[in-house]
């Protein structure tokens, strides 16, 4: 793919002329890289469908199963730091350099400078306050209904309604300021040695700069995300790691200046 406008982000030059057809190109060299290196795909989805299957039987369990939805729309959340691991199995094949669990695994820590794990805590802070933000709207709807949580049924209702949509809003907000900050982010911390600030500043450059493709490629991963939760979350065995392994290569697209690094992320054994 030929680069073309770009825009000049700290020390860091960012494309500005994405189009949708870049968005195919990154979804079929994700399907590439899922498709070679599958193993490492299925086992960061299987964590993802794990969680979900977990929180769905435990939330039956306790009574509380109206806490599904908030939950469930609040998982986009995380994939961005689970794919991290996707993002250094796609450098990794870029660079020709041999796969292997403590290489990928070891992208987790990132550089040994704690910047991925900066972003990981900002991303289950994000989390945790998105459940916050969640259990207010279910107090200021539901809380003079007389209905509690522990039936969908609640949603059936004229106060249930309301509550979803509003919350439907709030959340979108806040997953696509989310998206915004993370999408370009994390895979730079794995290709680049830079702090998490500046990282953010270039994500939210790109975003700003290629506003239409970015936020059509947010909307593609949400719908893609919620068809995939719909059977169990068995979907997201496929849905998560194609498209982690595409945001990297949207990435590299994106964000041209310069080669990526061999030693980043981890080393190269």
């Amino acid at each position: 793919m030929q680069v073309g406008e770009q825009v000049q982000l700290a020390p860091v030059t960012v494309a500005s002329d994405l189009g949708v057809r870049d968005l195919w190109a990154a979804l079929a060299a994700g399907w590439s890289d899922f498709r070679a290196c599958p193993v490492f795909g299925l086992f960061f989805g299987a964590i993802y469908v794990g969680a979900g299957v977990f929180l769905y039987f435990a939330l039956f369990q306790w009574g509380a199963v109206a806490w599904l939805i908030p939950a469930a729309a609040g998982f986009p959340l995380l994939a961005p730091f689970v794919a991290v691991g996707l993002y250094e199995v796609s450098r990794r094949r870029e660079l020709g350099l041999p796969m292997s669990w403590p290489a990928v695994l070891g992208a987790l820590r990132g550089r040994g400078d704690e910047q991925i794990l900066c972003m990981g805590v900002i991303v289950f802070v994000a989390f945790g306050f998105w459940l916050m933000i969640a259990h207010g709207i279910f107090a200021v709807f539901m809380a003079e209904s007389g209905i509690g949580s522990e039936s969908l049924a609640l949603f059936t209702t004229p106060a249930g309604m309301v509550m979803l949509a509003v919350g439907t809003i709030v959340g979108a907000v806040m997953a696509l300021a989310f998206y915004a900050v993370t999408v370009m982010s994390l895979p730079m911390l794995v290709d680049r040695e830079v702090d998490f600030l500046t990282a953010i500043i270039v994500s939210l450059g790109a975003v700003r700069s290629n506003r239409f493709v970015l936020m059509t490629w947010a909307v593609w991963i949400a719908i893609a995300l919620f068809i995939a939760m719909v059977p169990l979350f068995l979907g997201l065995l496929a849905a998560l790691p194609v498209f982690g392994h595409a945001t990297w290569h949207l990435y590299r697209r994106a964000v041209p200046g310069g080669q990526i690094a061999h030693g980043a992320g981890v080393q190269a054994a």
